[in-house]
């Protein structure tokens, strides 16, 4: 049985990399709901439907533990997905807002989270914050064209720093000392990121949190088998071909910038 990795396109890549690296021995599923990517901008009720409709679908492939690797549709359908789905382990994303707010108590800086629009608007988020953030110093970023400029296989580094500066501009970025990448696709634009931003800033995602909880509950239900090979099926909603094979370009390109 294989461990799946989810999301509405090529965000949750990052994930899966991180989940790669960590249990070799395993194989995996990763599914994108390409028929309705992205999420980040749609209506909150919309996507939920998509979001159960895909897992309805990745229950039937022979799955043994669920990584939700989209920060949008953990923000709005986890706790339903588990209730739903009590068979196998549902593991969720959220921005790393709590060891950013950790590392500014250290130095003083402000915290810049980037994120979607729905994953900024949604309760989930706001309660995260509030809860953590009690020197009022998280900032939020929305950054809605980031997935597109992604799931297009977008990297020419001229277009994004035009566009990162442009989106920078209305913030005075040596007050900050953490970004977070909020939304799984970004981590795709972290190199271009970190030459664009301050040396002091670091940039940092849920993904390891995310991967070292799925590890937890593996163990916890026994299901680590350890006789696969770290083989990837690909599989998306609208069944292109051509989709999954840029998924397997994105997995090579994310792996071939962070070994």
């Amino acid at each position: 049985m294989r461990i799946a990795f989810f999301d509405s396109g090529l965000g949750g890549i990052t994930v899966l990399h991180e989940g790669i690296r960590r249990f070799p021995q395993e194989d995996f599923l990763y599914y994108a709901d390409t028929l309705h990517v992205p999420y980040g901008t749609k209506p909150k009720d919309e996507v939920k439907q998509y979001i159960f409709d895909a897992v309805d679908t990745m229950m039937k492939l022979d799955i043994k533990a669920l990584v939700v690797a989209c920060n949008t549709a953990t923000s709005i359908a986890i706790a339903e997905l588990r209730l739903k789905h009590p068979s196998i382990p549902i593991i969720g994303m959220e921005p790393a807002v709590k060891p950013a707010v950790q590392l500014s108590r250290l130095n003083g800086r402000r915290v810049l989270v980037l994120a979607t629009p729905l994953t900024l608007r949604e309760s989930k988020y706001i309660e995260l914050v509030n809860r953590i953030d009690d020197m009022s110093i998280v900032d939020s970023l929305p950054l809605p064209e980031l997935v597109e400029y992604c799931e297009s296989l977008q990297f020419d580094r001229a277009l994004m720093v035009d566009y990162f500066t442009a989106k920078f501009a209305p913030y005075r970025l040596e007050h900050y000392g953490t970004v977070v990448l909020g939304c799984t696709h970004y981590p795709f634009y972290r190199q271009i990121l970190s030459e664009l931003l301050p040396k002091h800033i670091q940039i940092i995602d849920g993904s390891i949190g995310t991967v070292n909880r799925l590890g937890e509950l593996l163990n916890d239900r026994s299901l680590r088998e350890g006789s696969g090979s770290g083989m990837v099926q690909f599989a998306c909603s609208d069944n292109s071909g051509e989709y999954r094979l840029r998924m397997k370009r994105a997995l090579d390109i994310y792996q071939a910038a962070n070994t």
